[in-house]
C-alpha cells in the first residue's frame, strides 16, 4: 500500500481544510477521502492532480514516503489570552507544516553536515529537583553565556544545532512549537506575527523543554517558564539594576531593550531578586491593566526580531555553492518555487553574513 493517502491528509491539513470541506471540492463523498486517507483504498491519478492543484503542491509530493508524525508533548500557550484553546484544525495544519519541515530538513542534509559550535547538555528536571532558575544557571555556565542580557539567544540556539524558523503557523495564536524527531536536529518554530521580546521568551521556553524535559511532566509548562525567566534574567545579574531605584513602570521600560525582555519579565525578575513585595506586584499588574499594557506592550518599546540563520543557510549552501536553481530546489523539495521563496530567505552571491556559517558540504 502507498503512502500517497497519508500524504493527501497531510497536504490538507497544511493548508487547513477540515475533511469535509476538501471532500467537497475534490468532488468525493466525505467517507471515501477519509477511507483513501487511511490507506484503505488507492487515490486515482486524476484525484491526486485535483488535490496537488486545489493544496498547490507538486503532484509529487503525493509519492513522498517520509514517515510523518503526530503532535509534540508542547505547544507553547496561545500569545493572547482571550482565545486560551487551539482548534483542532489549527493543531493538525501546526503539525503538518511541523512534518514537510522535517521532510525539507531531511533532504537539505543529505550533503551538508550541521557543525555546532557548542554542545547541547541535559540537565533532566528530576535530577535537581525540578529547580528551573539553578538548571538555567548550569547551562549559561556551560555555555559559558557572559553576565548579564543576552545580546543574541536565537544564534546561541543555534550554535548548539538547534534549528529555529519563523512562520505564521497557520494564522494560530500558537507562540512556538518544538518539534523532535529520531535522527533529526531538533527544531524550534515560532510565531512570527509576536513582538521581539515574546519571541525571545518562547524559543527559551522551548530550549528549557529540550534540555529539561525528555518526558511529559504535570508542571513541564511552569518549570520551562522559570528556565526561560532565569536564563534570561538572572536574579544576581539583574539586582544591580534595581538597586536603590524605585521599581515602576518607568523603570521597566527604560530596561526592557537593555535585557531585551518583556516589561512582565522584569516585574518577575524585580520580585525574585527581592526588590518586590507581593502587594507591590500587585500593585504595578493593576499599572499595567489601567494603561492597557497587559497584553501587548508599548510598540515604541519594542527592539528588532533576531533572525534565525541555519536554514537560510542550508538554503544558500545548496544555491551559491552546489549550483541549484530555485526552481531545482522546489523540485528537490518538492514544494513550489513561490512557497519556497516565502518559506526559506536565500541569501544571493555577495550578501554579507550576519555570522559565520557552520555548516559543510559533505564530501
Amino acid at each position: 500500500m502507498s503512502k500517497a493517502g497519508t500524504m493527501l491528509r497531510l497536504a490538507r491539513q497544511l493548508r487547513g481544510f477540515p475533511q469535509n470541506e476538501a471532500a467537497e471540492c475534490l468532488r468525493l463523498p466525505n467517507t471515501e477521502l477519509s477511507r483513501i486517507e487511511n490507506g484503505l483504498k488507492e487515490p486515482t491519478a486524476q484525484l491526486l492532480e485535483t488535490a496537488a492543484e486545489i493544496f498547490s503542491v507538486p503532484v509529487e509530493f503525493f509519492g513522498q514516503t517520509d514517515a510523518i508524525y503526530g503532535a509534540p508533548i508542547s505547544v507553547h500557550a496561545p500569545m493572547w489570552r482571550k482565545k486560551s484553546n487551539v482548534s483542532a484544525t489549527e493543531l493538525h495544519r501546526i503539525v503538518a507544516e511541523l512534518n514537510v519541515r522535517v521532510m525539507h530538513l531531511r533532504k537539505l542534509l543529505e550533503a551538508t553536515d550541521l557543525d555546532p559550535v557548542n554542545k547541547l547538555p541535559r540537565f533532566d528536571a528530576d535530577e535537581y529537583d525540578n529547580d528551573a532558575e539553578k538548571i538555567a544557571g548550569l547551562l549559561r555556565r556551560f555555555w559559558q553565556v557572559p553576565d548579564g542580557p543576552i545580546q543574541d539567544l536565537t544564534a546561541l540556539v543555534e550554535e548548539a544545532g538547534i534549528l529555529v524558523a519563523h512562520s505564521d503557523l497557520g494564522g494560530s495564536t500558537v507562540s512556538g512549537v518544538r518539534f523532535s524527531v529520531p535522527g533529526m536536529p531538533h527544531i524550534i518554530v515560532l510565531n512570527r506575527q509576536q513582538p521581539a521580546d515574546r519571541m525571545r521568551f518562547t524559543l527559551c521556553h522551548e530550549l528549557g523543554h529540550v534540555i529539561m524535559h525528555g518526558y511529559p511532566t504535570p508542571n513541564m509548562e511552569e518549570e520551562a517558564d522559570t528556565f526561560a525567566s532565569c536564563f534570561l534574567v538572572p536574579t544576581e545579574d539583574v539586582k544591580p539594576y534595581f538597586a536603590e531605584r524605585r521599581v515602576d513602570l518607568r523603570l521597566l521600560a527604560a530596561l526592557k531593550p537593555e535585557w531585551k525582555v518583556s516589561m512582565g519579565s522584569l516585574v518577575f525578575a524585580a520580585k525574585r531578586a527581592g526588590f518586590l513585595n507581593e502587594t507591590q506586584a500587585q500593585y504595578i499588574w493593576k499599572q499595567f491593566n489601567i494603561q492597557k499594557i497587559r497584553l501587548r506592550e508599548p510598540p515604541e518599546l519594542d527592539f528588532p526580531v533576531e533572525e534565525p540563520r541555519t536554514l537560510s543557510d542550508l538554503v544558500s549552501l545548496h544555491i551559491n555553492d552546489m549550483g541549484y536553481s530555485v526552481a531545482d530546489l522546489s523540485k528537490v523539495l518538492m514544494m513550489n518555487e513561490t512557497e519556497v521563496a516565502k518559506t526559506y530567505s536565500i541569501d544571493l552571491p555577495g550578501q554579507e553574513k550576519g555570522r559565520a556559517s557552520h555548516l559543510r558540504i559533505i564530501q
